[in-house]
């Protein structure tokens, strides 16, 4: 099987961050808006005449992206609407600079180097837009490739480009080798992925892809028998019910599921990409903010096991919801639902402090807690660990727990 280090660098990431963003935001009800209200042409595109981000939107996002702890982002250069961030230099007239006299995905690329973080491109498949998606599908693939190729020529390096939309027409002859040599050609490290929606989540694709994708579903091992290569995988997420911004869709996760889908991915070296729907301005609601701010915190205390280690066959008995990920010598046990400890008028305890018993051909020379470095209680006989878990003391819940096990 070909490992390619660049899909391994791939899944180092661990986090990042998916933003929807567009003139559907101008309305507030969802990238899909247009669509599902059936909003007629002459109604809808009109408006990106009043779209125009403050001029620091990209600069904000990307700081916001970094303080969360997310190593990428993944932008919507062009959605299902048609509409593109970017500069389509005549391929029609839909685009950033028509709108508000600026590339933004400039803007957003620029902020990304700033401050480090990797631009990912995603950019739709299926298109409301232009008639020749339904009335001369070979002549819209050949513009398809043409709007494409402006994003992998002319904004430097990318770390890769997610497509969406070949759900919309499961048969056609997408001319898939095509537009994956156009982007070889431009790009021979970018990843390249294309997401199989909701009814087909993790399924293998074509062999220029580099990974999978789990859209709102938890990641699974991936069977890479009859694969000639090595694949990633990446679960993608939502804060609320849209990807788009929404202002009134309140029906939000809560932090606990945020931080244990992300341990979920990490569990099978899968990476977690969060959405955010930012307002017409570019700028973030505050609860977006503020769950984010909990997410970094947590990153913060966490981030060595996020990244390099890799995951295990290592089975924790009595709690399967519990894993270990390995880097050489070292192991990061992931705890979840300890309690916290205080008065029984006071604290509500998840579930109570026990044992951890696990296998490990390895001899443990220490063991400490991430978040704080206090040392964890041991035993080990032969390769059979018994680790004593503590409760969090007042004032502290982190959801997901770590502890670090170095051996010798």
């Amino acid at each position: 099987m070909i490992v390619r280090e660049y899909i391994r660098d791939f899944e180092k990431l661990g986090l990042g961050m998916f933003v929807h963003f567009g003139i559907y935001s101008l309305l507030g009800k969802g990238e899909w808006v247009k669509h599902q209200y059936r909003i007629p042409d002459d109604e809808y595109y009109p408006i990106h005449k009043s779209f125009s981000p403050a001029p620091d939107w990209a600069e904000e996002l990307v700081l916001t992206a970094k303080s969360a702890g997310c190593r990428y982002i993944t932008l919507t250069t062009r959605h299902h609407d048609g509409f593109s961030l970017y500069d389509t230099c005549g391929l029609n007239e839909l685009d950033a600079p028509h709108a508000c006299g600026r590339d933004l995905v400039r803007e957003f690329v620029d902020a990304c180097n700033r401050h480090g973080i990797i631009p990912f491109f995603y950019h739709t498949l299926l298109d409301w837009l232009m008639p020749s998606y339904n009335d001369d599908f070979p002549a819209y693939l050949v513009y398809l490739r043409k709007s494409v190729e402006l994003l992998c020529k002319n904004y430097g390096k990318i770390g890769g480009i997610w497509f969406d939309g070949m759900w919309n027409k499961p048969d056609a002859d997408w001319e898939e080798d095509a537009m994956y040599s156009m982007i070889r050609s431009y790009q021979s490290e970018a990843m390249i992925i294309n997401n199989t929606g909701l009814d087909a989540r993790g399924a293998l694709g074509h062999i220029e892809l580099d990974s999978v994708t789990f859209e709102r579903g938890k990641p699974l091992p991936l069977n890479l028998a009859d694969s000639p290569k090595y694949i990633a995988s990446e679960m993608c997420q939502v804060l609320c019910d849209h990807w788009g911004y929404a202002e009134y869709d309140l029906n939000y996760k809560s932090t606990t599921e945020i931080i244990e889908d992300l341990t979920a991915c990490r569990r099978y070296g899968s990476n977690f990409l969060l959405n955010v729907g930012p307002r017409p301005d570019g700028s973030l609601r505050l609860i977006d903010r503020g769950m984010l701010e909990v997410l970094g915190q947590w990153v913060n205390l966490h981030d060595e096991a996020l990244h390099a280690p890799r995951p295990t066959d290592i089975a924790v008995e009595y709690r399967p919801k519990d894993f270990l990920l390995q880097d050489g010598d070292t192991y990061y046990l992931f705890i979840h639902k300890l309690s916290t400890n205080g008065d029984s008028h006071v604290a509500l305890s998840a579930e109570e402090r026990g044992l951890e018993r696990f296998t490990l051909p390895k001899k443990i020379r220490s063991a400490h807690f991430l978040d704080n470095g206090q040392p964890v209680t041991f035993t080990q006989e032969d390769d059979k660990v018994t680790l004593r878990t503590e409760s969090y003391g007042y004032g502290v819940n982190l959801v997901v727990r770590v502890v670090k096990i170095e051996c010798e």
